[in-house]
């Protein structure tokens, strides 16, 4: 993500900096692409502490569970896997299924955070291809003097809170240090005494910055971060008892250096550097070790941009390379993947009230299809009150080193799963060892291909007095979706699989947020989703007349209709939300109030015959309500308090990212 190091660039001074969706400062209003920007006073007046929580409070976005307690996202219908998660515009690692935790990022640093929803590997590549969250941590300022803040929180589950902040700097060097501290006993919803939903665990992070201008057409800028985490790790298998530790380790470094060529030219060089690292053990009763593994993934990208202002247009070009290397329980061998990319953007502003965006990336992989990712948008400046802005994008996702590499047979079952690169050696190497009943004559003679979208998003924003309207239609076609199959039979009766290029999935809906502004003491924002998505096979199926369910009452099966069938798995067709805000200034106090609604949604195949469909048991639609009282009081100190989930909704057995009600108190103090 370009950093601009003057107002070279800029046509006027901008009331909304946006930078994810074309790696150049403009204004949110002109862009051609689905966008949203979650201030950071929104964030500040919400008293959320943690990233999964503040995003699962916009309009279509949703944070799905995983199996360990962690929350992934999901966007215009696609899951968490297909969604990049920058902070200041470099790609977190840490997926160990698909599902990159958003609850280890703390939100009391964050600037804003930046959304553009659709296919958006035209500038970033894999993993773009529902859409790309930025996260904008706060600039050093300018300042001769220490200035800083402390913030404490408390909250239900024993959890605490704790955030610092210090800079310092001036005309030629400026320094900042963030630090945060988490704690909770985690929580549980079921009724073993052993096992909680979510178990205890810690962590901390560290966030150094300093921005050295050595003239004013160069300056540089050191970021780094540092991320530990501790957690309980247990399990109960059978009779027996098991308890370890899970541990994560992270830290993220990059060096951006702005050189300003001319007022109409800049160039930025960039070098990113990230490691992830995940242990964990259990150890029996007896404290002998049961069981471990390990994670381990590092990620090396060096990338010049360039910048060139012609007129009002801006030609933006870049290249680099990406190395990324796993180490990982069931895994051989180390796994490696590396590509090199270059890229092109032309912001075009036609007439006054036209502009378009084109864009290309290619992509030259080395274990896997190269990929040209393309992307065209337009926004049209009807009148002072209304814009319409449509868009087209190419999006793909790369096979990841789990697809590829995986080498993993369950002890107490016995079924493997074996990466695509190493299933044919490894298949040979069990038929060798007499352990293959029979296979499936699967063929991995060719490359396994990335997964590739397209997206069309066609919406607009509608502004007049203290009224505002933005609408987006979107429409998603996934190809060679990556999914698991059986390649063999084991003389133990269980299955061998494997990852191959599979179904076609699709997605459409619309998007709806309004803000109404009173005055300057409330408003009213209100947002809505609607949602199809589903499986092109499935339906394909259906309309040959091979898929049936059982009538619950007389137990005879019957072909199902198109109609029945509900879609794809944890996707709900109606979410809304309505956001309140009442400052009473008479007494400095703000009341924020927040109602989030999701509809009936679909996680198991309760009638066994493979699709979710309207036979099936479903999780039931629900409502929360979350409320935050803010106090700002004199010498600098303000406090919060509030509740969240206030009604208490839980669902145990389906929802295990629902808690129930919590209590929050918080106060922060700046000098």
């Amino acid at each position: 993500m370009a950093q601009v190091a003057t107002d070279s660039l800029k046509n006027h001074q901008l009331q909304e900096v946006f930078i994810t969706g074309t790696r150049t400062e403009r204004s949110a209003a002109t862009l051609p692409l689905p966008t949203q920007i979650i201030s950071g006073e929104s964030i500040q007046k919400s008293g959320v502490s943690r990233l999964n929580e503040i995003i699962q409070e916009q309009t279509g976005l949703i944070t799905v569970a995983d199996f360990g307690g962690g929350e992934g996202i999901q966007m215009q219908g696609l899951d968490a896997a297909y969604v990049m998660i920058l902070i200041d515009g470099q790609p977190l690692l840490g997926r160990s299924a698909g599902t990159l935790d958003l609850s280890r990022i703390s939100v009391n640093h964050i600037d804003r955070i930046e959304i553009v929803k659709g296919a958006s590997s035209c500038l970033y590549g894999s993993e773009a291809l529902a859409g790309v969250i930025n996260i904008i941590t706060k600039k050093i300022k300018t300042t001769d003097t220490l200035k800083g803040n402390f913030s404490y929180k408390k909250a239900t589950f024993n959890t605490h809170d704790a955030s610092a902040t210090f800079e310092y700097g001036h005309q030629k060097v400026g320094m900042e240090l963030f630090g945060n501290y988490f704690n909770t006993h985690g929580y549980n919803l079921s009724k073993n005494d052993y096992l909680q939903t979510v178990q205890p665990y810690h962590n901390f992070t560290i966030q150094p910055k300093i921005k050295i201008n050595f003239s004013s057409q160069i300056n540089l800028s050191v970021n780094a971060r540092f991320y530990h985490q501790n957690q309980d790790n247990k399990s109960e298998i059978g009779t027996a008892f098991y308890r370890g530790q899970s541990q994560i380790n992270e830290w993220n470094h990059s060096l951006i250096l702005n050189q300003t060529i001319d007022s109409n030219f800049k160039l930025v060089y960039d070098l990113y550097a990230t490691r992830y690292q995940a242990h964990e053990y259990l150890n029996d009763s007896n404290d002998v070790l049961f069981d471990k593994s390990q994670f381990d993934q590092r990620y090396y990208r060096p990338e010049i941009r360039s910048h060139y202002k012609i007129g009002k247009n801006i030609l933006s070009a870049g290249m680099g390379l990406n190395y990324e290397t796993l180490n990982r329980t069931y895994f051989e061998n180390k796994a490696t993947l590396n590509s090199e990319y270059i890229y092109g953007q032309l912001e075009w502003y036609i007439k006054k009230k036209l502009n378009v965006l084109l864009g290309f990336r290619y992509d030259h992989h080395h274990q896997y299809e190269s990929q040209l990712s393309p992307k065209i948008g337009l926004n049209y400046q009807w009148n002072d009150h209304f814009s319409s802005k449509i868009s087209v994008g190419y999006g793909y996702k790369a096979p990841d080193l789990r697809q590829l590499y995986f080498d993993f047979t369950n002890s107490s079952v016995g079924y493997t799963v074996l990466g695509y690169n190493v299933a044919k050696q490894k298949l040979d190497l069990l038929q060798s060892q007499g352990q293959i009943l029979f296979t499936q004559g699967a063929d991995f003679s060719k490359a396994l291909k990335p997964e590739s979208s397209v997206n069309f998003n066609w919406g607009g924003h509608y502004q007049k007095s203290n009224w505002s309207v933005d609408y987006n239609f979107f429409y998603n076609r996934i190809k060679n979706l990556i999914d698991t199959r059986a390649v063999a039979q084991k003389t133990n009766g269980q299955n061998v699989f494997s990852y191959f290029n599979m179904n076609q999935i699709f997605t459409y809906g619309l998007e709806l947020n309004s803000l109404y502004k009173a005055n300057a003491n409330w408003s009213v924002a209100v947002g809505y989703q609607y949602l199809i998505a589903q499986d092109q096979g499935v339906i394909n199926k259906i309309e040959r007349g091979e898929v049936f369910a059982r009538d619950p009452i007389t137990l005879n099966s019957f072909k199902l209709k198109p109609s029945d069938y509900f879609g794809l798995y944890n996707r709900s067709k109606h979410t809304a939300n309505i956001k309140v805000n009442y400052l009473i200034s008479a007494i400095k106090t703000s009341v924020n109030a927040r109602v989030f609604y999701r509809s009936k949604y679909g996680i198991y195949d309760s009638n066994s015959n493979g699709i979710l469909d309207q036979y099936d048991d479903f999780v039931k639609g629900y409502f929360v309500t979350n409320l935050t009282l803010s106090k700002d009081f004199k010498h600098q100190i303000s406090a919060q308090a509030g509740l969240i989930n206030l009604f208490d909704y839980t669902d145990p057995n389906n929802i295990p990212n629902l808690p129930g009600r919590q209590f929050f108190a918080k106060i922060q103090y700046e000098f």
